[in-house]
């Protein structure tokens, strides 16, 4: 199973305004541009913590093999954009939508794909995401917030620790594996 990230986010959960404000920092300029590179940094961190996408974008999965049920990373699920099936000698068959269902997170085959190339015999483009950036629940951009204050106090170390609040705030929105 591999991930392939097909249109980022359109815009970050926090702003650098808002980032600024919360560092307390009001010069422009080089810090600006630190700042504004931090902010997507931290987005990405949580959004791996949590192993949720906060700001809608589109994904490609691609499996090898598969049942009749397929679970879609990343939730929220917005849409399955469709699903390609691609045989030994490479030629894709795009399924029609009657022969699937979304189910929550859970892609369901009318029948289960067979005599599908041995790697990446299977692609499910979707779309995840809460929605635009105001979507985001306000303790995750909370928590990206103190994601951001530790990577520019710990700039230039070789890593900066996962702050406890932000990973408090984020507990509840954390995709857990049993």
């Amino acid at each position: 199973m591999s991930l392939q990230l097909n249109t980022p986010p359109a815009a970050e959960p926090v702003t650098l305004d808002q980032a600024k404000a919360w560092l307390r920092v009001e010069s422009g300029g080089d810090e600006d541009a630190l700042i504004a590179a931090l902010i997507p940094a931290a987005r990405a961190r949580a959004e791996w913590h949590t192993g949720r996408a906060f700001v809608t974008q589109a994904w490609t999965l691609w499996l090898d093999r598969a049942g009749s049920a397929i679970e879609l990373p990343l939730p929220p699920l917005q849409a399955v954009q469709s699903v390609t099936l691609y045989a030994p000698d490479g030629a894709a068959t795009l399924l029609d939508g009657g022969a699937y269902t979304v189910a929550g997170q859970r892609l369901i085959l009318a029948e289960p794909p067979a005599k599908l190339r041995a790697a990446d015999g299977i692609a499910v483009a979707f779309t995840a995401g809460y929605g635009d950036a105001g979507d985001v629940p306000a303790p995750v951009a909370q928590a990206i917030l103190q994601i951001v204050s530790a990577l520019y106090d710990h700039r230039g170390s070789d890593a900066a620790p996962m702050p406890d609040t932000a990973l408090a705030l984020l507990a509840p929105y954390r995709i857990l594996k049993l």
